[in-house]
């Protein structure tokens, strides 16, 4: 989480600009910043951009589409926009953005980005690495979401200087609005795709709020403008990739009327995009029912289906639509298939299979049925009336609270819907009748003429209210955060910031003082939940202790920190500086979580706390058990500075004393672990002192450290361990070199992919094909640990998808050919092909036209005579769900076929008939070890 403080613009802004950053369209809204500001009208900024080939018109949206053309496919001419264009640091050339993007995607495959913003919040991938398009032809060249999401603002800026060149956007106030239910590093890549598009100076604000912003400045210029009757709204905001879920209550003290947000949901990736994909599979199995279509393919077909959406569910709509599907390529070419969806298709699935007449006690499925494609996380159940029924179920205790009613049901007596999905009548009248019918009795609906415009314009809006020319929207923080405190038999969760603290109001915990070693590393646990009260009945506070309410709270990356002495002078372990400090948190005006360390005797002495998305030690010291305590003694004294400490037996019988002290090494958990390993690299520069010194600290440190991540402190840990690549080994025999490459596999997860890149560097010319067919180099290979270097180089997860082909090309050869190291060869085939990866993003998977070759390959294979090849059939042709990753369904059968009838473990036929998660059994043979206890590497979405 960073939370720096926004800079504030140099002069007075001459405009108020509102950006709703959508997931499907893009709207600018502003007014100018004069007095008396309240009767300054609110416009729409109409958008230049792309409709043709060289044509040029303004739109009120700028659809949030990119389309990556190739060098000859346009000429220069034909992109041409009335600036001269000004790229984002980190894009590719040659880039449409906007409507003619967007048709684009319907006409030519694999070449157009949509739906950026969710993958912002997509936390199973690299959301700052080029990923994008992810169902991407072979030859087009990819954009991260961060970078994507930062070209449509970028376009938005370079279009208003355009016009406004004495006052440029980024000297303006600007308001980007976000869902709601953004975590904190999903705003944070908000705010980098700003800065990366030259808007240094803006605020965040959730999109809920702005249509409620809107609805309210409309209201408030009515002649009656008394709220008393409608004590509770719920805002319900169905956009093209998010729902978005909030409670607004309409408070009067003493005469004065008050407008505070007491509800927020939980992130649903759940909107229009699923009605449109869901249309994209009705629309395929009429156009070809013998074999699903191409992710490309699929993806052009739902810009079909996204517009026959739209007109089939208005009131007046025709009795069908037509989905015309032109044939692939580049060029345009090919022949046209065209089918019908009729108007009672798209209404029965828009009604009843996303907005379905269910009771309040109908909850989502927790079961996956929802369309699962294009590698996003969708929520699964596709029913928004379950999940509104949920959120409310959730917030009853506030519902009641709001609306003066303690017995039975407490449900909203208002409705503002907003959102591309309520532009449809019927779905804005099935909403109204499911709240009636949980109430039985009538709900207002609020008026919201332009769902598609009102976050734009509720943004600015907020910019009028917090300059006192609009009644501002109270509630501070939606969610409450917790310090995790973990210990021996109970954890607790200390409230850092109470759900509906004031933003710019600093939280400082007094009571609680902390002591903390400066120049290494401390982690920070941190929970968050948006209920008001926990499951216990308690009701979370500044500086109040509760139980950790697993099923309440949900964990954020954990932030973790380095925090600096200011010292230059090197000091060892004993001599670290320590100080006290009290915890300090504010919610900033960005609607970040700003928490700092505040030195107790120097109050001027602050560390800020930053979040990391990947890395996951407490700020409170835990108690550990005395059996480990001497176990990190016993290493410290083999691995101690004394050269007394030599004896050769102890060294050897190392491993089994920890197992004597400890249990069995299977048994370790992730804490017990890394205290092992922590103690371990205190002697890393003694590990050379023998032959069973070295062999046994790289045995003992890897097995400590596996897989390289997992425990936030472990990104410093490895960064510690990597100079010690560089080194070498000091004993170099065939064991000593088969436990140098095995130490590395074991913590490759750890390595980022530069480090990775280096390693296959330096293995590669004992892994190519024809080092095997020479005696000699083939002595050598093995002499220098072969069978643990084919074994590493599979565990690289973080190599480029072709240099992964290359490998798993070269180890097909030699276990089809060779005897020597099959089964070695096998098994990093399965690692290599595996659809689901261990550690690494998706986008680095191997593409699916290899693995469905490989496989015919391994089909034609006895699997009772070599089992290993069957499990290399397996992880290929697991299933995900995503069928830009998943082999085709006739291949995978042929698989389930085969391995039903061969001498093989049965229970793999779980992971090709269903999405779940790899179980202790599988992961430990896909990994290669048993993963420390309590470390999940995979969870089902």
């Amino acid at each position: 989480m960073t939370s720096s403080k926004t800079s504030v613009p140099s002069k007075k802004p001459r405009f108020l600009v509102g950006i709703d950053l959508g997931t499907t369209n893009t709207v600018v809204a502003f007014c100018e910043n004069t007095e008396p500001l309240k009767e300054s009208s609110l416009q729409l900024f109409e958008i230049d951009q792309l409709v043709g080939q060289g044509e040029v018109a303004r739109r009120p949206q700028l659809p949030s589409f990119r389309f990556h053309a190739t060098k000859e496919q346009f000429s220069s001419e034909a992109l041409q926009l009335p600036w001269t264009q000004q790229h984002v640091t980190g894009d590719v050339d040659n880039v449409i953005i906007g409507e003619w993007a967007r048709e684009l995607g319907s006409l030519v495959e694999g070449r157009q980005v949509s739906s950026a913003k969710s993958w912002l919040s997509h936390t199973n991938v690299d959301r700052e690495s080029d990923i994008l398009p992810w169902a991407g032809a072979d030859d087009v060249e990819k954009v991260s979401p961060v970078i994507a999401s930062a070209s449509y603002l970028n376009h938005i800026r370079q279009a208003w200087n355009h016009r406004n060149p004495i006052n440029r956007l980024e000297e303006q106030e600007v308001v980007i609005t976000v869902p709601a239910s953004f975590d904190e590093i999903a705003r944070n890549l908000t705010l980098k795709s700003a800065s990366l598009a030259g808007l240094k100076n803006v605020l965040l604000l959730e999109e809920p709020q702005a249509a409620c912003y809107d609805w309210y400045a409309r209201f408030e210029q009515q002649q009656n403008t008394d709220l008393s009757d409608i004590p509770l709204i719920l805002i319900c905001d169905v956009g093209g990739g998010t729902t978005d879920l909030s409670l607004i209550q309409a408070k009067y003290t003493d005469g004065e009327l008050s407008l505070n947000r007491i509800g927020v949901g939980d992130h649903l990736m759940l909107g229009g995009d699923n009605i449109d994909l869901a249309l994209a599979h009705i629309s395929e199995q009429k156009l070809n029912n013998k074999a699903p279509m191409k992710a490309q393919a699929l993806s052009k077909l739902i810009s079909q289906t996204r517009r026959v959406k739209e007109n089939l569910l208005s009131v007046d709509a025709p009795e069908e639509g037509k989905v015309t599907l032109l044939g692939g390529g580049s060029r345009l070419i090919g022949g046209a298939r065209s089918v019908a969806i009729t108007r009672e298709e798209v209404q029965q699935l828009g009604l009843e299979g996303f907005f379905p007449l269910t009771d309040f006690d109908d909850l989502p499925s927790s079961k996956r049925s929802a369309v699962v494609e294009f590698g996003l996380p969708y929520v699964s159940d596709p029913a928004v009336t379950k999940h509104v029924a949920q959120f409310l179920n959730q917030h009853q205790s506030a519902c009641q609270d709001a609306l003066g009613n303690d017995q039975g049901k407490a449900i909203p007596v208002a409705l503002l819907v907003n959102g591309g999905a309520f532009n449809s009548p019927l779905i804005k009248k099935r909403i109204q009748d499911v709240l009636e019918l949980w109430r039985d009795d009538s709900v207002t609906l609020l008026d919201n003429p332009h769902p598609d415009f009102a976050v734009a314009y509720g943004a600015v809006a907020y910019s009028k209210a917090r300059r006192g020319a609009q009644l501002k929207i109270g509630g501070g923080s939606p969610r409450s955060y917790f310090l995790h405190l973990a210990g021996k038999n109970k954890s607790q969760a200390l409230c850092l910031l109470g759900k509906g603290g004031e933003e710019g109001t600093e939280v400082r915990l007094t009571g609680r003082r902390f002591a903390l070693t400066l120049d290494q590393p401390v982690r920070f646990n941190l929970l968050t939940t948006t209920m008001d009260n926990l499951s216990d009945g308690s009701i979370p506070s500044n500086g109040t202790l509760h139980t950790v309410d697993s099923d309440l709270m949900q964990a954020l990356p954990p932030s973790i920190a380095s925090l600096d002495s200011g010292s230059n002078k090197q000091l060892d372990a004993n001599q670290k500086r320590k100080v006290e400090v009290q915890l300090s948190s504010k919610l900033t005006e960005v609607g970040t979580l700003q928490l700092e360390c505040v030195d107790i005797e120097h109050d001027n002495d602050r560390w800020q706390v930053e979040f990391e998305v990947r890395n996951q030690k407490t700020v409170q010291e835990q108690k550990i058990p005395e059996n480990l305590i001497q176990s990190k003694q016993l290493i410290s004294n083999l691995y101690s500075g004394s050269k007394k400490q030599t004896d050769a037996k102890e060294i050897k019988m190392l491993a089994k004393q920890l197992e004597r002290k400890l249990g069995k090494r299977d048994s370790w958990d992730l804490t017990t672990s890394r205290h092992l390993f922590d103690a371990f690299a205190l002697g890393k520069k003694r590990r050379r002192r023998s032959e069973p010194h070295e062999k046994n600290w790289l045995r003992l440190a890897g097995y400590s450290l596996r897989p390289g991540f997992g425990d936030p402190v472990d990104s410093w840990r490895m960064e510690q361990v990597w100079p010690l690549y560089q080194q070498g080994i000091q004993f170099k025999n065939q064991q000593g070199w088969s436990d140098w490459w095995i130490f590395w596999r074991r913590v490759s997860g750890g390595l980022n992919q530069e480090q990775q890149e280096k390693i296959l560097a330096d293995i590669a010319k004992y892994l190519h094909p024809g080092a095997l067919k020479n005696p000699q180099t083939a002595k050598v290979a093995h002499e220098n640990g072969y069978e643990a270097m084919v074994r590493l180089s599979a565990s690289l997860e973080r190599l480029h998808f072709e240099d992964k082909t290359l490998l798993a090309n070269w180890f097909m050869t030699k276990a089809c050919h060779l005897e020597n190291y099959r089964d070695a060869h096998w098994w990093a085939l399965a690692r290599l092909g595996n659809r689901r990866p261990l550690y690494g993003s998706q986008h680095n998977v191997i593409p699916v036209k290899e693995i469905n070759t490989w496989l015919q390959i391994l089909l034609e294979l006895d699997w009772n005579k070599q089992s290993m090849a069957a499990f290399a059939a397996v992880m290929m042709a697991c299933k995900t769900g995503d069928r830009t990753l998943d082999v085709t369904e006739i291949t995978r059968q042929q698989v389930i076929e085969k391995i039903t009838s061969s001498k093989v473990p049965q229970t793999w036929l779980h992971l090709l008939t269903t999405e779940e998660a790899f179980n202790q059994e599988e992961a430990q043979k896909a990994f290669g070890d048993t993963l420390p206890a309590g470390l999940q590497l995979l969870q089902d979405d």
